[in-house]
This record gives structure tokens, C-alpha cells and sequence, in this order.
């Protein structure tokens, strides 16, 4: 028996719903591999499990990345074998010690990247990935605006944007973190003025895309921003959902086109999870992308790293340590 403990809510609320629970993870499966993880990464979706506005069934062991090494391995499994190094986008239940996974849902991590930098990336990079990639084919010359540009996604999608040629318009949320980001215009400010401010760096036009992941404080200005029939990617709500949208604002801000997509449906077979893991860990070993870990806590601590990161106090990606 693997002495085995985990983070869950039995209740959806504040970070104080967060409890440690010890549990037996039992033996891998059909199809499946148990991984003792080094590392979990901390995202903004965590929140939204613990909070309910994505509900699940309670109680819910939180988390979906991490990384670590094979344990033992299921039957039926080819690929794997006990020590390799993992990494892990699946479900719920990355915070813990030891996790199970279908083994079609981990993937390799390549020698010269360590399983703490694979835990604060892969799904932060990978949904830089299908942002930058699959949303929507930007060129060379093209403009994108980038909101929460130092957080764990935008810190990884500026400099991906901008090593395909896109000029990026960076939006942060206080100077000192508007400092941090490498892009062609790094902005900081009241939302009621970005919109004007991009259409000046602009030359009136407006952005061909704007990648979102406030939601609600940012949805004006995130239309406003946009050139006549170009995209708006709605891809998180970390200021709050999205109110209720109104295809006529979409019609008077020029034929717009709005999307709201999630990782999970860009990585649904083994095959995408991999080509799009790839990716990722091309450009980190090119340095397009760097791992900025800005934040370490102990996974026992989880409810104070939610706090931190609920109250924009982070910088880059956040990992818990079991």
C-alpha cells in the first residue's frame, strides 16, 4: 500500500474549503500508470473548481498537472516504464503525492527539462499552444492583444506570438508587472482606456486577435480593441464569467467573431496531447519560452497559494511541492 495524501474540497468556497486527505491510490490499472509526482502546477481553473462555477460532483480532489516518475504501470501498457520522467494534464487530482492517469494522457518529459519547470508549463504552455497555433493561424505582421500578460498563460504566449512574427500589445495589471513582459507594447491601466491606446498603436485599425483570460472587467475593452470582422478569444474569467453577450455588439463592433475554447478539446486523442506537447517542449528547449517559476509552496499550503493567486499576487506560474 503507497501511504498516499491529497488536497480536496468537500465544499465549494473561499481557500479555506481546502482540506488534506491521506488515501490509497491502489494499483494501476488497464491502460494505466501511477505516478509519484515531484511537482503540481497551480492555474486560475483550480479556482473555479473550488469555487463551483465549474461544479463537479463533491468532494473533489483539485488540481490537473504534474509531473513526476512512473511508479509501477498498469497492464496493457506499452511505452512506459517504472522511473521515466512524466508529465501529466488529466482530470482532477494532480494535488497529491501519488496520482493514477490513463497512460494516452501522459507524456515523456525530454532530458534538460526538469519535472518541477514540466509541472509549472504544460498546461499553461500547451494552452499557449493551441492559442497561438490552432485558435487561429496568425502570420508574420499581424497584431494581437494579450491581456494578463504576466500571468502563467501570458507569460508564455507573448514571447510564442512574437517568434512567429506577431507584433503583441501587452496588457498587465500594475506597472511592475508590465515591466516584466518582453513584447512590443507593454501596457498597464484602467480597461475604459485600453481599447483607445490600441488603436493608436495601431494606426486606428485595431488587433486581429485578442486573447482574454480576465473575462469580465476586460470584455469591452477586448471588443473594442478589435480590427472590423477579426477574433476574440475568450479563454478564461479570472476577474469573473463573461455577462450575458449580445450578438448585436458583436455586429456593431464590426462583424466580430468570438470564440470561447478550451485546452482539453484541442488534446483530445493521444495524438493531439502529444503533437501539442511537443510543441511546447520544442520551444523550451529553444528558448522561445522560459519557465518563470515566480512562487513555490508546500502542496500542504495549497489554500494560501490560491489566495495569492486569486489576488493577482503571482508572477509567472505558481508550483506546489508535495
Amino acid at each position: 500500500m503507497v501511504q498516499a495524501w491529497r488536497m480536496v474540497v468537500r465544499s465549494h468556497g473561499g481557500p479555506e474549503v481546502i482540506e488534506r486527505e491521506d488515501f490509497d491510490p491502489g494499483a494501476p490499472g488497464e491502460g494505466e500508470l501511477l505516478i509519484a509526482q515531484d511537482a503540481v502546477g497551480l492555474n486560475f481553473i483550480d479556482t473555479y473548481y473550488r469555487t463551483g462555477l465549474y461544479p463537479l460532483p463533491l468532494p473533489t480532489p483539485l488540481g490537473s498537472e504534474g509531473a513526476g516518475h512512473v511508479a509501477a504501470v498498469g497492464p496493457g501498457v506499452t511505452g512506459f516504464a517504472v522511473g521515466d520522467r512524466v508529465g501529466c494534464v488529466s482530470g482532477m487530482g494532480s494535488y497529491a503525492t501519488h496520482r493514477i492517469v490513463p497512460a494516452d494522457r501522459a507524456v515523456k518529459i525530454p532530458d534538460g527539462i526538469s519535472t518541477e519547470d514540466a509541472a509549472a508549463m504544460m498546461l499553461k504552455g500547451m494552452t499557449a499552444c493551441y492559442l497561438a497555433e490552432d485558435t487561429i493561424a496568425l502570420e508574420a505582421g499581424q497584431a494581437a492583444l494579450v491581456h494578463a500578460a504576466a500571468g502563467g498563460v501570458g507569460s508564455v504566449l507573448v514571447p510564442w506570438l512574437r517568434d512567429k512574427g506577431v507584433t503583441v500589445i501587452a496588457h498587465s495589471g500594475s506597472a511592475e508587472k508590465a515591466a516584466r513582459v518582453e513584447a512590443d507594447h507593454s501596457l498597464h491601466g484602467p480597461f475604459d482606456t485600453l481599447a483607445a491606446r490600441v488603436r493608436e498603436l495601431t494606426g486606428g485599425k485595431g488587433v486581429d486577435v485578442v486573447y482574454d483570460g480576465v473575462g469580465k472587467d476586460s470584455w469591452s475593452a477586448s471588443l473594442a480593441s478589435l480590427k472590423r470582422r477579426e477574433l476574440m478569444v475568450s479563454y478564461g474569467n479570472a476577474s469573473g464569467a463573461v455577462p450575458p453577450v449580445s450578438l448585436l455588439d458583436l455586429s456593431r463592433g464590426g462583424s466580430l467573431y468570438v470564440t470561447r475554447p478550451t485546452l482539453f478539446d484541442y488534446i483530445v486523442t493521444q495524438q493531439e496531447l502529444d503533437h501539442t506537447a511537443q510543441r511546447l517542449f520544442d520551444r523550451m528547449a529553444r528558448g522561445v519560452v522560459k519557465t518563470v517559476i515566480g512562487q513555490r509552496f508546500a502542496l500542504a499550503d495549497a489554500a494560501d497559494a490560491h489566495r495569492a493567486l486569486e489576488a493577482r499576487q503571482t508572477i509567472g506560474s505558481t508550483v506546489l511541492i508535495p
